[in-house]
């Protein structure tokens, strides 16, 4: 082969590599789609268009552009463009943010949640303010105003709790004179003296502490039995009350529903007795002339008891004339006889 076709063949191949690499790049940086979303923040240092869009830390997108809203001059609209199939969701959050100390500002979007709907193109996504540098530096100011007074109000305070300490070490350096020192060692020999004295006492009550233990775990051994009965004599009870508990259920319905019968009957009689109160005052008042009619004619009968048999009564007879017919006088034995 002549150094023209080497020659050719190098041109052509590196014309191919050029071209494949300018589609590559051309690919990467355009070719990609992104979604357009939307946030606004009251301070947003050092944004401009171009800056990082971070989604949990890792690049997803560019600023497009930065300006002021116009609906409300306060706020700073902020449009970004996130790259597409990035799961920003209703519960992101979007503040200003950086990926080091170092590095220019970035819009830092959180995770949000997994259960949260997807926002779509255009959204706005829920925005979070940060401290800026100018409001930490009047907070730093206003704790450096406020640091001379504290720090003086410090050293007042030390000042007395040196005052405090010193008269304490005084008051210990009485307590631990020569003289307490001399009564502290008197109570500490009457006390080893006492425990010397009391130490055969203790070691017999704690044998007879000993002893009374092993006693009270027999008696537990003994009554452990008589527990497991006693619960097994609580279970049948148990299960007979279980038992028996139904049927008695089962009466007092019986006995309830017979009661309410009861009661509707009283009811109704109540009901009836109003219902024929006047036919029941004029039986009782019928049977009251019957009564006094029937006494009545006791009496007559008592009085006069012919009347029974007779339909009429016969007439009184006439007393007869101490004359006769023939002129002549009757003797009184006579006229009783004819009376009689």
């Amino acid at each position: 082969m002549s150094a023209q076709a080497k020659v050719g063949l190098f041109v052509i191949l590196s014309a191919i590599l050029l071209i494949g690499a300018i589609y590559y790049v051309g690919n990467e940086q355009w070719g990609r789609h992104t979604i357009p979303y939307r946030t606004y923040l009251r301070y947003a240092g050092g944004v401009e268009p171009g800056s990082t869009v971070l989604f949990g830390g890792i690049e997803v997108g560019r600023v497009s552009a930065v300006r002021a809203w116009s609906e409300d001059p306060t706020k700073i609209e902020i449009a970004l463009e996130v790259r597409e199939g990035t799961p920003v969701n209703a519960n992101c959050t979007a503040k200003l943010g950086t990926v080091s100390l170092m590095s220019s500002p970035a819009i830092s979007i959180t995770t949000g949640t997994n259960d949260a709907a997807r926002l779509k193109a255009g959204a706005v996504i829920p925005s979070q303010e940060t401290v800026s540098i100018d409001d930490m530096a009047r907070k730093l100011s206003g704790i450096a105003d406020t640091a001379q007074g504290l720090i003086t109000q410090v050293q007042g305070e030390i000042k007395g709790l040196s005052d405090r300490s010193n008269t304490l070490l005084a008051n210990l350096n009485d307590a631990t004179g020569p003289v307490n020192r001399q009564q502290i060692a008197e109570i500490l020999r009457n006390t080893n003296t006492m425990i010397a004295q009391q130490s055969p006492k203790i070691d017999r009550i704690t044998s007879q502490v000993l002893v009374a233990t092993q006693d009270a775990d027999a008696a537990i051994k003994k009554v452990s039995p008589l527990l497991d009965h006693a619960d097994t004599t609580v279970m049948n009870v148990n299960s007979t009350i279980d038992q028996i508990r139904d049927p008695l259920r089962q009466d007092l319905i019986q006995m309830q529903s017979t009661m309410d019968q009861a009661k509707s009957l009283l009811a109704s009689i109540q009901a009836v007795v109003r219902g024929n109160d006047d036919n029941i005052h004029e039986t009782i008042e019928n049977l009251r002339v019957a009564t006094e009619n029937l006494a009545q004619f006791s009496g007559d009968v008592k009085q006069r008891p012919w009347s029974l048999v007779r339909i009429r009564q016969s007439k009184d007879r006439k007393v007869p004339t101490l004359g006769g017919a023939s002129g002549g006088q009757r003797s009184p034995s006579g006229l009783a006889s004819s009376t009689r």
